[in-house]
């Protein structure tokens, strides 16, 4: 008999780095909508960024407003990230490599790697993240490895199969949406599709209920005040 989920406590956003501007269709959503299918089916209350919509400045702080830009929506999308339980990022392969509105986002998270919890840990800590990655050419494992260690790095807790893509034939062929291309019906892509979806939820539950990770031994708050946490070293003595 299928066990019941209640997921309803959770929130998830999903960050889709196509180059595409709405209302064009974006092969990257095609497939992120599975997932969050799963997600709202369970009662998580999910929200997809079209990050290329929105006036994202670059660089690597919270507010590039205060270094010399005019304008940066990221501010506004940073606190649905820092509201959100889960977050997915996913976009397409160009040259291999992710798209360059995914590096951005990617740098302007690290904008705030820097900020702290009430309990003085990373701000990103007790957070899940994940990534769907689309194509007609190779390299979902490529961006796959950099966008998870990106999270992790920031603060992110990465679950097992966190990862899910669809790629075409080897070189210029046909975009996961295209008639014939066969993505929405590839068991392998679905079937991680899923797993990914189930395992950002078990894990944001497992944190959530359990207050987020332990705040001991990863406090930068009290590392810079002398705490060093068992860390053997003369030098502290």
């Amino acid at each position: 008999m299928m066990k019941s989920y209640d997921f309803s406590g959770l929130s998830a956003v999903f960050i889709n780095a196509t180059l595409k501007k709405s209302p064009e269709v974006s092969n990257t959503d095609g497939l992120l909508e599975k997932s969050r299918a799963i997600m709202d089916k369970h009662g998580v209350k999910t929200e997809v960024i079209r990050a290329v919509d929105h006036d994202i400045a670059t660089g690597v702080w919270p507010d590039m407003r205060e270094h010399g830009w005019k304008t940066d929506e990221w501010p506004q999308i940073a606190k649905k990230v820092m509201a959100a339980d889960i977050l997915v990022l996913c976009g397409p392969i160009w040259l291999g490599d992710n798209s360059s509105v995914m590096k951005r986002v990617v740098e302007r998270l690290y904008g705030g790697s820097s900020e702290l919890n009430a309990a003085g840990q990373y701000a990103y800590y007790g957070r899940v993240g994940g990534c769907i990655i689309t194509g007609n050419e190779d390299g979902v494992k490529h961006c796959a490895m950099n966008l998870l260690y990106s999270l992790q790095h920031l603060g992110y807790t990465i679950p097992p199969q966190a990862d899910a893509g669809w790629i075409g034939e080897a070189g210029p062929g046909p975009s996961y949406l295209d008639e014939g291309s066969g993505g929405p019906e590839n068991d392998f892509t679905n079937r991680n599709t899923t797993f990914m979806a189930w395992n950002l939820l078990h894990m944001a539950k497992l944190l959530k209920d359990s207050g987020g990770i332990p705040a001991y031994g990863n406090q930068r708050r009290e590392w810079d005040a002398g705490a060093r946490f068992d860390f053997e070293n003369p030098e502290y003595r």
